[in-house]
């Protein structure tokens, strides 16, 4: 086995796609990490930011229904954002994209939060049958992270809401300070890379998926002036005390890790991407958390040493529904890694819209964290 080089910072190590690391071995994505705490102030400048942000969206949503867009999925963030745009004097639209694959927990979850505040939730529900098609279309290319589906779906159903009831700001739950952000080089998706996939191993018609297309995207960040915002990047926000404030005044329930929350999300972070040998994912997690403070780097790297197993009822889940045997699964998972790289994206289209994205990203239109892993070529790339 050889030695595998590790941040002496963080937790990341060399198996993180086109990391670096400096003659302190610390990675270059601990750089990243520091650029985008100076970037987004938490603390006083942070909470005029965010007091500016909020402002904003009330002023602008005057008249209407809902003055936001928020993504919910059960998970902490999402559940405790909603609970700080109500405090904050917002009125949002909750919006989910269930994939049919959501664990109880995550429904009582959202049931809990939202009815508290009597929120209106927008829930666009997949055909099953499909959605486990564009699912096994995945993992029968060869392909790590097949869920990155919902992630499209995710975006594309916010969309889809704001332009329905003309709503001008989605925010989400996500914050780089305890998730890191994803490199590039294992977690890709882009609506093209789904089609793509799709079109090649998909059996069924896709009919119900809701893509988002770069015809889509472009409307919907350019000529719909959506805004794309992350409120708790400035926030002081200790996800810890967030989940434990959850529990105690929402009757919230933990489902045991990150993503979690959500069964075949479950499958691909405890099955698939160990089988593959793919990134762990909780090194992203893990590593954020170290740097940001909340997570000890020694108690981080011994997680870390002892993996989680999926679960046998999510295991047989799995099986009944994409109809694989145990074999099938063995079969699968030893066939050769296939990257995102083999198949057709819009990644080099949105190298070559780099000025359009840059004034959309200042405009607000769309996430921080999309202009810098997107719009730019990958370090392997450059000349």
């Amino acid at each position: 086995m050889r030695n595998v080089r590790v941040c002496s910072r963080c937790v990341y190590d060399d198996t993180v796609p086109n990391i670096t690391f400096d003659k302190n071995d610390v990675c270059n994505y601990c750089q990243i990490h520091d650029q985008l705490d100076r970037d987004f102030p938490t603390g006083d400048e942070g909470e005029k930011h965010l007091q500016k942000m909020f402002d904003d969206i009330r002023r602008d949503g005057k008249g209407k229904k809902y003055d936001c867009v928020i993504g919910v999925s059960g998970g902490v963030d999402s559940s405790y954002l909603i609970h700080m745009a109500v405090e904050r004097g917002l009125r949002p639209l909750a919006v989910h994209f269930d994939n049919t694959w959501n664990s109880p927990i995550a429904t009582q979850n959202i049931y809990n939060v939202l009815s508290r505040h009597n929120i209106d939730l927008f829930t666009y529900v997949i055909d099953n049958a499909e959605c486990n098609d564009i699912y096994r279309a995945f993992i029968e290319a060869g392909l790590s992270g097949p869920d990155t589906a919902t992630d499209v779906a995710l975006a594309t159903v916010a969309y889809m809401a704001a332009a329905k009831f003309n709503i001008g700001y989605i925010m989400d739950g996500h914050t780089f300070r305890t998730e890191g952000v994803a490199p590039i080089g294992s977690f890709y998706f882009d609506g093209k890379y789904i089609e793509s996939v799709h079109k090649a191993y998909g059996r069924l018609p896709m009919k119900t998926f809701p893509n988002l297309t770069l015809a889509r995207f472009v409307r919907w960040t350019a000529m719909s002036g959506v805004r794309r915002l992350r409120p708790l990047w400035y926030a002081e926000y200790d996800k810890e005390a967030a989940r434990k404030f959850l529990a105690e005044n929402y009757g919230w329930v933990y489902y045991g890790g990150h993503h979690l929350e959500n069964y075949f999300s479950a499958f691909n972070h405890l099955y698939i991407l160990p089988r593959r040998g793919v990134m762990d994912s909780r090194l992203l997690s893990h590593a954020a958390s170290v740097r940001s403070g909340f997570l000890a780097r020694n108690v981080a790297l011994d997680r870390l040493r002892n993996p989680q197993a999926c679960p046998p009822e999510v295991m047989q889940m799995v099986k009944t529904r994409l109809n694989y045997s145990d074999a099938d699964l063995d079969r699968l998972m030893s066939m050769p890694l296939r990257s995102w790289k083999d198949f057709t994206t819009y990644k080099k289209v949105f190298e070559r819209m780099r000025p359009f994205f840059w004034l959309m990203l200042k405009l607000k239109r769309i996430p921080d964290s999309f202009y810098r892993k997107y719009c730019f070529p990958l370090p392997e790339e450059k000349a």
